[in-house]
């Protein structure tokens, strides 16, 4: 009697931490499926984020594509997950109808470059491209894009994060010379010229902006160096009234 209840006991204490176990490995498992739905939705969301910034900039057709699909990449990877609701399934479809209609795509830009009014909306443009180019790499790091593509937008992401910066500059030269400030338009420029030509394969914007700076930073140096040939004279000038004025004849009272 005492030998089967021994049995029983240790049956029972097997069987409490049998279940313990699988209940253990279920909460694993649900947490795991909880932190790649999670993984997923941000991956879309910061997707579409992107997208949304692209509509104001000189991206290719191309690049929205890649990060169409990216975003149905991260929905069917919700729907493996068994988080294929209604509403997963129709941007699925959708998507899939939008990749299987797209016949050829290029690189060519979808509109042109226009920096943005401020500098708060300039620091937001610059951020979308530095997010867009490490999309890019993620993509290619995971064999969902090949490297004469990714070479190709990426080169297109660099110069127009290069244009993004020297028209700033620019635009601060341009504010700093109507403003009479010609030291810092100086320096504003030369900070352009500097980025322009670090560049190994200019093209007809670079050549075409390097010529405009220096044309305004050889017009600043022409006006500094009035400026000082004129302030040079102004101190003689006074120097020299100091001096009659010291040597000059005492009246006599």
């Amino acid at each position: 009697m005492m030998f089967t209840i021994i049995i029983l006991i240790v049956v029972l204490l097997i069987a409490a931490f049998v279940i313990n176990a699988f209940q253990q490995h279920r909460a694993r498992q649900e947490q795991e499926k909880r932190n790649e739905l999670s993984k997923y939705r941000n991956l879309i969301d910061e997707t579409e984020n992107v997208i949304s910034a692209c509509a104001s900039m000189p991206v290719s057709p191309r690049l929205i594509q890649i990060l169409n699909d990216r975003v149905l990449t991260g929905l069917k990877g919700m729907a493996e997950l068994g988080a294929a609701n209604s509403d997963i399934k129709k941007r699925i479809s959708e998507a899939e109808q939008q990749k299987n209609g797209t016949m050829s795509l290029d690189n060519s830009p979808t509109n042109e470059f226009v920096l943005p009014d401020n500098d708060k909306l300039i620091i937001q443009y610059i951020q979308a491209v530095k997010k867009l180019r490490i999309l890019l790499r993620s993509e290619l790091s995971k064999g969902r894009l090949n490297n004469k593509t990714f070479a190709e937008e990426d080169k297109i992401l660099e110069r127009l994060q290069l244009k993004v910066n020297v028209e700033t500059l620019v635009k601060r030269g341009r504010t700093a010379m109507q403003s009479g400030m010609l030291g810092s338009a100086r320096q504003y420029f030369e900070k352009a010229i500097k980025a322009l030509e670090a560049q190994s394969q200019p093209d007809e914007y670079m050549a075409s902006r390097l010529a405009s700076l220096k044309e305004w930073l050889s017009s600043i140096q022409d006006d500094l160096k009035n400026a000082n040939a004129e302030d040079r004279a102004r101190r003689k000038e006074e120097e020299r009234d100091e001096l009659d004025e010291l040597f000059a004849p005492k009246k006599k009272w």
